[in-house]
């Protein structure tokens, strides 16, 4: 796929197209401002009750301080990053783009890759433990899955 319209990186060949090749491949919004409230609220309720359940139950309130630390320090050390890179590159795609910049094309497909699992996970994790809630509340047994 060389020629003059192409560019080889590696072992990915990007070849030039025009605005109409674009147009025609645009992307179809589905979820609105709602479902993304709904989902982003979701993932952040379940995410709190689950996570900090079992991190008392294994490592108690000193555990969780030494922990709620490191996390701390993570995320400075992220946002400063963040910041630092995001201006840096003049494209948009987040992580991808960023590990597209720094590893390639293949690392920046690896990174997608692992960014859209999680977008599909997430909701499955959010219907579990809601639903593990909503069976604590109401006392609903679930059914043995181990048999």
């Amino acid at each position: 796929m060389a020629g003059g319209n192409t560019k080889q990186v590696g072992s990915v060949a990007y070849a030039k197209r025009d605005k109409s090749y674009f147009e025609n491949r645009q992307l179809v919004r589905h979820a609105n401002v709602w479902h993304l409230w709904a989902l982003g609220v979701g993932a952040v309720i379940s995410g709190h009750f689950s996570g900090w359940n079992f991190g008392f139950g294994t490592g108690g309130w000193g555990g969780m301080l030494v922990a709620g630390i490191i996390i701390a320090i993570m995320y400075i050390g992220l946002v400063f990053s963040i910041a630092e890179m995001s201006p840096a590159l003049p494209h948009t795609g987040a992580a991808y783009s960023f590990a597209r910049t720094a590893m390639g094309p293949w690392g920046g497909f690896i990174t997608g890759l692992c960014e859209n699992v999680e977008y599909v996970v997430t909701p499955a994790v959010i219907a579990f433990f809601i639903g593990s809630y909503m069976g604590g509340i109401w006392s609903v047994a679930f059914p043995d899955s181990s048999v």
